[in-house]
């Protein structure tokens, strides 16, 4: 059985680590630039409709952001939007309509009435008990009931709806423009997203002791070593991410099958790690067009627990895999710029 550590360092900037079997598998950094985090909700003023994409140019107290799911809104309105990615250099941040509340056991959707439960809930009884719980709390919003309730007690999963609830009453009292509700911390993230870890360490001077700044650095760089002997290159540009898989020094029939396995297994810890999305171009190493579904199979079981939506876009003419990756997290290269 894995052994989950989750590692705290306070800062500032506050950092936290989940380490598995003594590997980093995640990273999370606040953030100290005041730019806009994913989650955070404003209310904002419309400055442009775009009336055939059903969005708008909206105004931020401090920058600009691109609003969809704005059908129904003209310029001059004041409107709810929640952060939903990370903004590209000189673009708009982006924005949605669509808020929502995210709790460790439970997901408020202001504009999705009904309750839902995790399809990983198989269990009809299950299912049944966490539906009678939340039902009575949301009035005519909606909820759904995530993974991590399955089992939960239900005054536990019942103060969590409460909690989220309270979230939105302040945002909707709220009338000047501006932030009104913060984006989680990275401990909250960590403790809401990651679940329960075998033990927490909370110390100044952990990630050093447990040789996590290693591994940092080395996703601060491009190089990345795969446990084959290869490596991959992992290098973010104005367009896209590229990524070059190399088979290093294994000269045998199977490596470059060995180095693109690897790569595929590691890739979305990586690309995690190093906080980067968008357009994801990989040059696996030279193999035979018959192999391709193995990768492309590899490639979609390694992506199948990442939190962060991905899709497999395909292969291209020339040989190269592309996949399309949600903004979810600044590059680590901004938030962390020194060790």
């Amino acid at each position: 059985m894995s052994e989950r550590l989750i590692v705290i360092e306070p800062g500032p900037p506050a950092k936290v680590a989940l380490v598995v079997d003594g590997r980093l598998e995640d990273l999370l950094v606040d953030p100290s630039d005041g730019a806009p985090q994913m989650e955070e909700i404003h209310l904002v003023r419309v400055r442009r409709v775009i009336p055939k994409q059903g969005a708008a140019h909206v105004k931020l107290i401090d920058g600009k952001g691109f609003l969809r799911d704005a059908a129904d809104v003209k310029e001059g309105d004041l409107v709810l939007a929640q952060v939903s990615g990370m903004a590209e250099p000189g673009k708009g941040v982006p924005m949605t309509a669509r808020r929502l509340h995210r709790g460790r056991y439970a997901i408020l959707t202001p504009h999705a009435p009904g309750v839902n439960v995790a399809r990983s809930i198989k269990d009809a009884e299950e299912s049944a008990r966490l539906t009678a719980i939340a039902a009575p709390l949301i009035g005519d919003g909606g909820v759904i009931l995530r993974s991590a309730a399955r089992d939960i007690d239900d005054e536990t999963i019942a103060e969590d709806i409460a909690d989220l609830m309270r979230v939105e009453e302040a945002v909707m009292a709220e009338g000047a423009p501006g932030l009104l509700a913060e984006a989680p911390g990275a401990e909250v993230f960590a403790w809401r997203e990651w679940g329960d870890p075998d033990e927490v360490i909370r110390e100044e001077g952990a990630f050093d002791r447990l040789g996590l700044w290693d591994a940092i650095d080395e996703a601060r760089g491009a190089k990345a070593r795969l446990p084959s002997g290869g490596w991959m290159s992992i290098e973010p540009t104005t367009a896209l991410v590229a990524v070059d898989v190399n088979t290093g020094a294994d000269i045998s029939a199977n490596a470059a099958a060995n180095a693109n396995l690897s790569a595929c297994k590691d890739l979305p810890r990586q690309l995690r790690l190093r906080g980067l999305g968008g357009q994801i171009t990989v040059d696996f190493a030279p193999m035979r067009k018959n192999d391709r579904k193995a990768v492309e199979a590899a490639l979609r079981k390694a992506l199948k627990d990442d939190p962060i939506q991905t899709t497999l876009a395909g292969w291209t003419p020339l040989g190269h895999f592309e996949l399309l990756r949600k903004r979810e997290r600044r590059p680590l290269t901004e938030v962390l710029k020194d060790g």
